[in-house]
């Protein structure tokens, strides 16, 4: 079972295979794993303990980041996401990351980001589209329409309590023009936009 996977000079954590959206574009609808790693469908979640230990079999300093990316929402599990972020900085660890679709709140029924403080240093939020039709289309958010105001909420309040937040959007989903629609939310929104590549 990939606990823990090595991308792109990063460490990356893979805690849990829920998700509320099924995106049309997801590596899940295709494969297995990313990047030449073991297949990242958990055959269950791992523990707190479980994860701690998949960390120490890692020279953690010889990473540029820990990010919690895997085949699933890594907010979906934000309690445990959480203590092992605090774990990471009780080591003097490298800069934490979480990668999400934003959705956290909606998840938890209540605002999220404040949590975040001290213990995150960069949150990545999936933006995929300029309208929340669009969004929906793509993404096919559980929660529906509401999910990209909640999205866009969520990072606006992250900036509030993480150094760094970006938006970000997938090369191969996005015209020109819808690339262009998608800085001026971001603008609006004050986080920069990353415009990048599909992993295959």
């Amino acid at each position: 079972m990939t606990i823990a996977y090595v991308l792109h000079q990063s460490l990356y954590l893979n805690i849990t295979n829920r998700c509320p959206c099924s995106c049309t574009f997801c590596l899940r609808q295709n494969g297995d794993s990313v990047g030449g790693c073991d297949s990242l469908w958990l055959e269950h979640e791992p523990s707190l303990e479980e994860i701690v230990e998949a960390l120490g079999s890692y020279k953690l300093d010889s990473y540029q980041e820990i990010v919690f990316c895997g085949y699933g929402e890594p907010t979906e599990r934000l309690d445990v996401l959480l203590k092992v972020a605090a774990h990471c900085k009780s080591q003097g660890n490298p800069p934490v990351r979480i990668n999400t679709n934003g959705l956290s709140d909606l998840i938890w029924q209540r605002e999220t980001a404040p949590l975040l403080a001290g213990l995150v240093d960069m949150v990545s939020i999936s933006l995929n589209a300029s309208t929340k039709e669009r969004y929906l289309e793509l993404t096919r958010s559980k929660f529906g329409l509401p999910s990209y105001d909640a999205m866009l909420h969520f990072a606006a309040q992250c900036k509030r309590y993480v150094p760094k937040v970006v938006f970000t959007i997938v090369d191969v989903v996005t015209s020109a023009q819808e690339q262009e629609a998608c800085r001026r939310v971001c603008e609006r929104v004050g986080v920069p936009l990353r415009i990048r590549p599909y992993e295959s």
